[in-house]
């Protein structure tokens, strides 16, 4: 490596001075600190991330056997030759900045690593850290270098990092991280461009290790499909496929229930035999599962589905693809559908039931649909902690638990006092102690481990976490017309693709309520053609992941619309609002501005 460089004094002394404006809420001068630090910075603060001390929770044993690690660890291990005892420490997480390993790079800078937690276990994501090589990569999805004072927490001040993600070479997927860590004052220049190198090398490795695991399932999957005329599918952790008599015979939601059992049958320790699935339909699904194995390791499997029982053998030759669960739940995606059948399954189990997910989600939707699915006209109850401050809620609580209701629903628990809580405790406690109990749920945005939430919980053995709308924005796709249908009823609506593509590029903060108020706004001033670009709102021109304020929500609006004046100049755009150039690119990488292209 060439010989080590030092950031100038006077530089470093007047970001220590930014960086602690910024911390103490005062004004800062945007030019002397880098738009994606401050942007980091902004989030930590959003985060709640300490900076005075870094206190993370450990967990034990991260596992080691991963295609990630088996393909790391050489690549890894090579550096560290190569390197030669120089005080760089090589580490390598998971995709949500957990420290699988971390390679010794000398006493001193170990210790200090130790001392703040960067070690095998630990997790670096940025909200538990703030800004940081590992956390700050993986939140933006680039390489990241992150030097001396530029770090959230005082206590990594001392250490320059280079981080970068690792894509999967076939699937896209971020798999993980690699960070080079040293002390500040022994930073190189070229630290970011050897960190990017190793993960480069890295993502070879695991296409090579790839595509033989994925050549012995291809092999396996068109043997099988020569020898049979029936269903037939084959995956692995980032392939699936499927012959078109899968495609034609099974919809969407069947596709996605077999292949979820499929994976979860190569998982287990004897994947042998067969297994029985029921399907929404009422067809009852035999898949006959056969591991396939590459160089030793399984590579994935081979599923053969027969179909029986009512409506199997009338099915006609092309299904047209349902993207519904159960009658007004949209959606076909892996996240989405797994905890949907959740919900079910311990509906079914009779199991009181705890409903986790990010306000807008759709949990009440879900537990309403199983409910009305299970037990139509049976009595279903729904009541609102959120409303809880009025007088007479408990007893409308208590009304409900304990004598009127077979079903009870109370949402937005999480925002009950403490009081509250210790008084819905004890009605929980009589109702489970009625010789005829009612099924009760609750709805809350965040899991709680401890204080009176704690406590309620635990009438509820069972908590389902149903992901929000970004991490299944392929069910925009549905999810647009079926809520344009229910809008405009009969009219003729329908989304263009350049707005489609608009919406699918949101990360939705707001999850699918939001998605609908969209909706429901558009079709104020359109209710028949195409939905077009210039149709949508401005937030639909964003990718932040998180809900605005009304001040920053107005701020969004006036730049995405002069940038829609102005075709996109960014200058010119800057100009028209009186702001510099260098506020309306932090503006527009803060709130996350999709800049028009024409």
């Amino acid at each position: 490596m060439p010989p080590r460089s030092k950031s100038p004094d006077g530089h470093s002394d007047q970001l220590a001075r930014t960086r602690e404006q910024f911390l103490t809420a005062e004004a800062v001068d945007t030019n002397q600190v880098r738009d994606a630090i401050l942007a980091s910075w902004w989030r930590s603060r959003r985060w709640n991330v300490a900076a005075d001390h870094i206190d993370l929770t450990y967990v034990r044993d991260p596992d080691l056997d991963t295609p990630l690690t088996r393909s790391a660890l050489p690549v890894l291990r090579h550096l560290r030759e190569h390197l030669d005892g120089q005080p760089i420490s090589i580490i390598l997480t998971d995709p949500q900045g957990l420290v699988l390993t971390r390679m010794d790079a000398g006493r001193d800078l170990d210790t200090h690593l130790e001392r703040v937690n960067l070690a095998p276990g630990f997790s670096y994501a940025e909200e538990h850290v703030g800004t940081n090589g590992i956390g700050t990569a993986l939140e933006g999805g680039r390489p990241m270098h992150v030097f001396g004072h530029e770090h959230y927490a005082e206590n990594l001040e001392d250490l320059a990092c280079a981080g970068v993600p690792i894509h999967h070479p076939i699937s896209g997927k971020t798999v993980g991280a690699v960070d080079l860590t040293c002390w500040r004052k022994d930073a190189d220049p070229l630290l970011l461009t050897l960190a990017k190198t190793t993960a480069g090398q890295i993502q070879q490795a695991l296409l090579t290790d790839s595509g033989i695991r994925e050549l012995e399932l291809l092999q396996e999957y068109l043997r099988t499909c020569r020898r049979t005329a029936g269903i037939v599918m084959a995956l692995n952790n980032d392939v699936v496929m499927m012959n078109d008599n899968a495609r034609q015979v099974l919809d969407p939601t069947e596709q996605s229930i077999l292949l979820a059992q499929a994976a979860e049958t190569l998982a287990s320790r004897t994947p042998t035999g067969s297994v029985v699935v029921s399907l929404p339909s009422g067809a009852r699904a035999r898949l006959y599962c056969r591991p396939v194995r590459g160089e030793g390791r399984l590579a994935g499997g081979v599923v053969h589905v027969k179909l029986s029982g009512p409506g199997a053998a009338s099915r006609p030759e092309t299904a047209t693809p349902i993207r519904m669960f159960l009658p007004g739940l949209v959606g076909s995606g892996a996240l989405w559908l797994r905890g949907c059948h959740q919900v079910r399954a311990v509906y079914d189990a009779g199991e009181w039931l705890a409903v986790e997910g990010e306000p807008g989600v759709g949990k009440l939707a879900v537990v309403r649909a199983v409910h009305q699915h299970r037990r139509p006209g049976v009595h279903f109850t729904v009541l609102d902690a959120a409303t809880a401050v009025r007088r007479g809620w408990l007893a409308d609580a208590h009304r409900e638990l304990l004598d009127d209701s077979r079903a009870v629903v109370i949402t937005h628990v999480d925002r009950l006092s403490s009081g509250r809580l210790r008084s819905l405790s004890r009605l929980l406690e009589e109702a489970r102690a009625l010789p005829s109990p009612p099924w009760v749920a609750v709805t809350l945005s965040q899991r709680h481990d401890s204080g009176e939430m704690a406590g309620l919980l635990r009438f509820f053995p069972s908590t389902v976490e149903l992901p929000p709308l970004r991490h299944h924005v392929e069910d925009v796709h549905a999810l647009v017309p079926f809520f344009l249908s229910r809008l405009v009823g009969g009219s003729n609506l329908t989304c263009s693709p350049d707005a489609m593509q608009l919406l699918l590029r949101s990360s939705w903060p707001g999850n699918t309520e939001q998605l609908f108020q969209v909706l429901r706004r558009i079709v104020q001033h359109r209710r028949a053609g195409a939905i077009l670009p210039a149709d949508l709102p401005p937030e639909c021109r964003t990718v932040s992941r998180r809900l605005l304020s009304p001040l920053e929500a107005m701020e969004r609006d006036a730049i995405v619309r002069s940038l829609m004046d102005w075709d996109g100049n960014k200058i010119k755009a800057a100009s028209a609002l009186g702001m510099s150039r260098a506020t309306i690119y932090r503006k527009i990488h803060e709130y996350g501005i999709v800049t028009p292209t024409t």
